[in-house]
């Protein structure tokens, strides 16, 4: 990975959101978490993101979750100035290369956090106050025994629903099918989202571009890329029953 210019922390602050330390047990929060098929809908209170304070105005903000590198991020907040990005990335040194790409671009409208998207959706973002959320070439965790850390589960579905408002959208990609499968399958079942289209491209580099790393790897391999968008409705939030069970 091509070391991007570095960036005191001072200098990559603007472009960070930087989330409140909290006491968390596992994934899903502090004690409890809401039971099976229920919506998990956090009140807001000092810790909850305030979009219109993070990024200076009232502009639409979508989200992508495991950003990685940031491409997609980068090549979306230039072409869309109107349009305020949030980034959210596990892993540190990705987080901080993408948020370098930002920041030597000024990006104002592009801010990134590095920690587990679950955590921050259930925790820290309100409902219905986003306008989309990305998903694009998720780990797929090949082993049985590790497909519990995926991070599309029906509770993370329940969870980008909720955060999501009416008419707007939840996009998917990836380049494994069964992993497709699964969360096209935990999407169909929830009457929260309607589906809008879904396709599987072969198309080379050059036939059908590419939005992020990933996919550029799969295009140069000619492995097939798999897509759905969704719409999410006005029925309610639901945690269906996981396909990979």
């Amino acid at each position: 990975m091509r070391k991007p210019r570095r960036f005191t922390p001072e200098e990559l602050a603007p472009f960070q959101w930087q989330m409140p330390l909290t006491r968390r047990s596992g994934a899903w929060g502090v004690g409890a978490k809401p039971a099976e098929g229920t919506e998990s809908a956090p009140p807001p209170t000092a810790a909850t993101i305030d979009w219109a304070a993070l990024f200076g105005n009232a502009n639409p903000v979508e989200v992508e979750v495991g950003m990685g590198k940031g491409l997609f991020l980068l090549n979306s907040a230039t072409g869309r100035p109107d349009t305020n990005f949030f980034g959210i990335e596990i892993v540190r040194k990705y987080q901080l290369y993408a948020t370098s790409r930002f920041a030597v671009r000024e990006l104002t409208n592009a801010k990134t956090v590095c920690a587990d998207a679950g955590w921050v959706f259930q925790k820290f973002v309100t409902t219905g106050s986003v306008s989309a959320v990305h998903v694009y070439f998720p780990d797929p965790w090949w082993k049985a025994r590790h497909k519990k850390r995926r991070v599309f589960s029906p509770r993370f579905a329940a969870e980008a629903a909720r955060i999501t408002r009416v008419g707007g959208r939840l996009l998917i990609a990836t380049d494994v099918e069964e992993y497709f499968g699964v969360m096209t399958g935990i999407v169909r079942s929830m009457p929260a989202y309607r589906e809008l289209g879904s396709e599987t491209s072969t198309g080379s580099l050059e036939q059908a571009g590419y939005q992020t790393n990933f996919e550029r790897k799969a295009r140069q391999k000619g492995t097939p890329v798999c897509r759905a968008q969704f719409e999410r409705t006005a029925g309610p939030v639901t945690v269906a029953t996981d396909p990979a069970s």
